[in-house]
């Protein structure tokens, strides 16, 4: 796991578990850096929103503890902290079914004590969602827009997105995104989002969670992930030539005389080829989706790590 030693931390999971009635969640252990996106990301079911209620204090752990931002309250977030935490979940609160875009704003505007409605306007004119319709009459696309509108007029310190971009088409989706990265530009706010967008995982994170079966399998810088990951066509070595070489995590044949390597630290694996290059020549080579590298990842090779 990657270590952030250095970083003020957010949110940070000691230990923390969740009993369910089907199997339990954790335990978790991780540190959200403030000041940062961080994507959780695994199949459904694999426990991404109960963390983000965990860290809503929605549920309370049954083992272990939460804390945030170095303070882990006995009894239940302070009113303070709450009033600094934005949430947009995957299907939205019913209690507002029955208001327009405007009741609510205004019924939000009195929870939050940093809403800045100058903010709230331009966000709802620029998404184009309809002021005097109720919420339940909306779209999916709409109602999305509205509550990305009112999370962000909120300025919220730690912001909690889950599945942001469901019911969005691709425009609406660009002005998201944008709007995100304004507010990391402008604000020191902590930003979790659970997804399943390749793209918003690209464009936004800068750490990438791995969640599968309740467990934090791992945490990663998102570039250097992206960057190291390869799979690479060479001709002129055997398997067992290329087994254990640094940064090799799979190695098969591919056609005659062709092995196909999947390299997990491309740099390790550039400087040996460099002493090899007389007889090993490379065919081809492409970075490998993210798909690909969560599959590896699941199956236990950790980034970085050699057969």
């Amino acid at each position: 796991m990657t270590e952030l030693t250095e970083q003020k931390i957010a949110i940070e999971f000691a230990g923390a578990m969740k009993r369910g009635r089907r199997k339990p969640i954790g335990p978790l252990n991780l540190r959200i850096p403030q000041g940062y996106v961080v994507a959780l990301v695994g199949p459904n079911g694999s426990g991404k929103s109960t963390m983000m209620n965990l860290m809503l204090d929605t549920l309370h752990p049954d083992e272990g503890s939460i804390s945030w931002y170095g303070g882990a309250p006995s009894k239940g977030l302070p009113l303070e902290l709450r009033q600094r935490i934005g949430y947009v979940p995957e299907n939205p609160a019913l209690e507002e079914n029955f208001m327009t875009a405007e009741m609510a704003a205004k019924f939000r505007a009195r929870w939050y004590p940093t809403w800045d409605q100058e903010r709230y306007e331009s966000l709802i004119t620029r998404f184009e969602v309809p002021r005097h319709e109720r919420l339940n009459r909306m779209s999916k696309g709409e109602r999305r827009k509205f509550e990305i509108a009112a999370v962000l007029a909120a300025r919220p310190k730690l912001l909690l997105l889950d599945e942001p971009s469901s019911g969005l088409d691709p425009f609406a989706w660009k002005d998201m995104i944008d709007e995100l990265r304004a507010s990391l530009d402008e604000e020191d706010v902590t930003i979790v989002l659970s997804t399943h967008i390749v793209e918003e995982v690209k464009r936004l994170a800068d750490f990438i969670v791995l969640v599968h079966q309740g467990q934090i399998v791992g945490m990663a810088e998102k570039d250097a992930l992206f960057g190291s990951w390869k799979e690479i066509w060479v001709r002129g070595a055997q398997q067992n030539e290329l087994n254990g070489i640094p940064g090799v995590l799979t190695c098969k044949e591919d056609g005659p005389s062709i092995m196909k390597l999947v390299v997990s630290d491309n740099v390790e694996f550039e400087e040996w080829f460099e002493r090899e290059r007389a007889k090993i020549q490379i065919i081809k080579s492409r970075s490998l989706e993210l798909e690909e590298i969560l599959q590896l990842w699941i199956q236990g090779h950790q980034p970085g790590q050699t057969n």
